[in-house]
């Protein structure tokens, strides 16, 4: 596996509003917590002489590639084949308690949903595989799941992390379909999807592209233990120090939002308590009252980055 050129690669999300939220030309040791082709890694190396990262991923292939990317950094790069919320851990391991800037980039790598073995896209030919593992180490693919869930369960999936209204109607074609042949391919699925949801073939977003979604969120429990990342990286920031998150979907943005929220000292208990159960206490400044989002130029350079959401906080 190896690239041919830095430039062959797709433009990291938001890398600007990034490095200028990071601080990243003051110089310190920064986190890539979702390393993937290593765009922001390159930014924040590139933006000061004294910058160091460590960068986390879990999809070991993707590391591979980023590091031949950063090879000409030397020692100023390096990275832990880990998930990011075992940040605290991996860097306590490695004897460090203090960072100076952290960006978690939550969304898919490009190589992933470029790769037809990945089983990430619905793009491509008959025999991509039904995957969707962010760690190929893992041991339950999308396939797994649209073939043995139940088809309520499905449905309250699709409806759930998917937010999509025609997930009874797809969890039961499925259903139907899986009787007579087993779920192997991408395609078998998003043919099923169109035939459920849409079959005019006009259409801005593709049919599946929610019901995929669903199930990538399902295969690597994206959702699971969000908050409590924020919690580590915050604890691992120095005075000072700053984080960057950026979410690609609403469910993600609601987590981190309401993680932040509570590292700022706002209450989040049920306004209906007379006083505030929750212990909340003032760690950080948000420095993103609303999350910022693409410009035009960059959109009409990267589409995929259009539902890209970022939120940035500095430790006190």
């Amino acid at each position: 596996m190896s690239l041919e050129s830095p430039h062959d690669l797709h433009l990291p999300v938001m890398l600007a509003e990034s490095l200028e939220a990071l601080n990243a030309t003051k110089g310190g040791l920064f986190i890539d917590a979702t390393l993937g082709m290593g765009g922001h890694s390159e930014g924040i190396l590139q933006a000061s002489p004294g910058n160091r990262v460590i960068g986390l991923d879990r999809d070991a292939e993707a590391i591979e590639l980023a590091q031949q990317r950063l090879a000409r950094f030397g020692e100023r790069f390096s990275a832990i084949h880990t998930d990011y919320r075992q940040i605290k851990q991996s860097l306590l391991e490695k004897g460090i308690a203090s960072v100076n800037g952290i960006i978690a980039d939550l969304g898919i790598s490009s190589f992933q949903l470029d790769t037809p073995e990945r089983g990430f896209s619905f793009r491509f030919t008959d025999d991509s595989p039904l995957d969707m593992r962010m760690n190929r180490a893992d041991p339950t693919t999308a396939a797994d799941i649209v073939t043995h869930w139940s088809e309520r369960d499905l449905a309250d999936l699709i409806f759930e992390y998917g937010e999509e209204r025609a997930s009874r109607r797809i969890a039961h074609r499925i259903v139907q379909a899986r009787t007579k042949e087993p779920f192997r391919t991408t395609k078998q699925l998003a043919d099923l999807v169109i035939a459920a949801v849409h079959q005019k073939g006009h259409w801005k977003i593709h049919p599946a592209t929610k019901t995929f979604q669903a199930l990538r969120i399902a295969v690597n429990q994206e959702l699971d233990g969000l908050d409590q990342f924020v919690v580590d990286a915050v604890d691992l920031l120095a005075v000072d120090g700053r984080m960057v998150v950026i979410t690609f979907h609403s469910l993600e943005d609601r987590l981190i939002k309401q993680a932040l929220k509570f590292q700022s000292g706002h209450c989040v208990c049920p306004p209906q308590l007379p006083d505030c159960r929750c212990g909340t206490a003032r760690r950080v400044e948000l420095l993103t009252s609303k999350p910022a989002q693409p410009c035009e130029s960059e959109l009409l350079a990267n589409p995929r980055a259009r539902s890209a959401k970022l939120r940035a906080c500095r430790k006190l």
